[in-house]
């Protein structure tokens, strides 16, 4: 057992009861409880079991966008590939592409996704379709459609509002500081601080981006020179910008923020954001080397998402799927100074906190949501974190609120293979 938050526990047990686990450690001390004594205990054989993995920035609509978009050698024009890819899509290419990324991340122990959602008239049967607990962000641009701050956010809010109960949540996205104005930026941080939702925008992503920011010049400025006002450039850098306009105000998970300067870091740590990192994105942009070393000494806590597959390239392995693991396992490559706990840590704890459910998730304990993936893992204790990082494919099963949403064939003993997930 790997709580994450304490010592991994050899021959350990988990006491799960409906949708809770009621009690971790040994299986010596745990069958000693009388209600578990007389109930049903699964012997999982030699097998690691960790918490429910958390995606804290992903696009799972992209997913069957594998392999269409070719690295760009400037940022605009891969944004300008992507929106001319989304316009050829129908809805039910959007739809099969959605279920296909909520499929894989099951399968790779993801059991929580802060996903950014494109497509609010499919979401509420999205989101009824998967097991996984969908924290639902809508994303919202303004600059294309020329719709003005209030329409937009008032269409977002009764989207959201009209949604079905769910695993998950819902909030908002403006995409990013250069395809929103800073109207629709300010009227988003008022309305989330009203009704308690949490924000993610990409920040701070790329140099263009950055030099658009602080400088007025760049190709993502002259792209967007005569397609947006340009009065908010050339006043510092993109946090800054979205701090003046108020996002920083509200919980936010700040997606990429690759290009910092002056007190950026220790204004979000300030403001209590959370940064998403996602590795293999980050890779296929060849963006700016990420400042973990200053984000983490001003204090901000670093998430790690998978984005999409849109941006994600193949390897000798063969085409990519979404799935946190391989993210860490890039990351462990990119910063091999890294300890698999600390990596652990920021696809489970970290984003717990950002979603705002602290001990509720993210961590084997009691009076957590028992969420949990299953890897073979007959090595020693010492071993075991390292094992999830360099898992490769499917895990051996996954478990979301007390229940097997995925077992692999042949993956638990008196349990059929199956997925949940249509």
């Amino acid at each position: 057992m790997v709580p994450v938050t304490a010592p991994p526990i050899p021959d350990g047990a988990v006491w799960i009861s409906g949708h809770q686990i009621r009690a971790v450690g040994p299986w010596s001390e745990i069958r000693e409880i009388g209600q578990v004594a007389a109930g049903p205990v699964t012997d999982l054989g030699d097998v690691a079991v960790f918490p429910g993995l958390i995606n804290a920035h992903c696009h799972l609509d992209y997913t069957a966008m594998t392999g269409l978009l070719t690295p760009p050698r400037e940022f605009p024009d891969w944004i300008k590939g992507i929106l001319t890819l989304k316009s050829q899509w129908t809805d039910s290419e959007f739809e099969a592409s959605w279920l296909l990324g909520a499929r894989q991340q099951l399968q790779t122990g993801t059991t929580t996704v802060a996903n950014i959602e494109t497509r609010a008239h499919q979401l509420a049967g999205l989101r009824a379709s998967t097991p996984l607990r969908v924290f639902s962000f809508l994303e919202m641009t303004g600059i294309r459609s020329g719709h003005e701050p209030e329409r937009i956010l008032a269409e977002a809010m009764d989207v959201l509002k009209s949604l079905p109960p769910n695993r998950g949540g819902v909030g908002l996205s403006p995409h990013a500081p250069y395809s929103t104005s800073p109207e629709l930026l300010r009227a988003v941080a008022t309305i989330a601080r009203h009704e308690g939702w949490r924000v993610t925008c990409h920040v701070a992503e790329s140099e263009p981006e950055f030099d658009m920011f602080m400088y007025r010049r760049g190709s993502l400025f002259s792209w967007l020179e005569n397609q947006r006002p340009h009065g908010d450039c050339g006043l510092g850098s993109p946090l800054q910008h979205v701090h003046r306009h108020g996002l920083l105000d509200s919980p936010l998970l700040a997606v990429h923020v690759n290009c910092l300067w002056g007190d950026d870091a220790r204004r979000l740590a300030a403001r209590g954001a959370s940064v998403v990192h996602c590795p293999r994105s980050h890779a296929y942009f060849g963006h700016p080397r990420f400042q973990r070393e200053v984000l983490t000494e001003a204090g901000v806590p670093i998430c790690i998402g998978t984005d999409s597959l849109a941006s994600t390239k193949a390897t000798r392995e063969g085409p990519p799927i979404l799935s946190l693991i391989d993210e860490l396992r890039t990351l462990a490559a990119d910063d091999p100074g890294l300890s698999p706990r600390r990596m652990l840590a920021e696809v489970t704890v970290n984003p717990a906190r950002a979603l705002g459910l602290k001990s509720v998730m993210g961590e084997l304990r009691t009076g957590a949501l028992a969420d949990v993936l299953v890897i073979p893992h007959a090595g020693p204790v010492a071993t075991v974190e390292e094992a999830l990082i360099q898992h490769r494919g499917p895990v051996t099963a996954t478990m979301i609120g007390g229940r097997w949403e995925w077992i692999a064939p042949g993956g638990i003993a008196g349990f059929p293979a199956s997925v949940s997930n249509p």
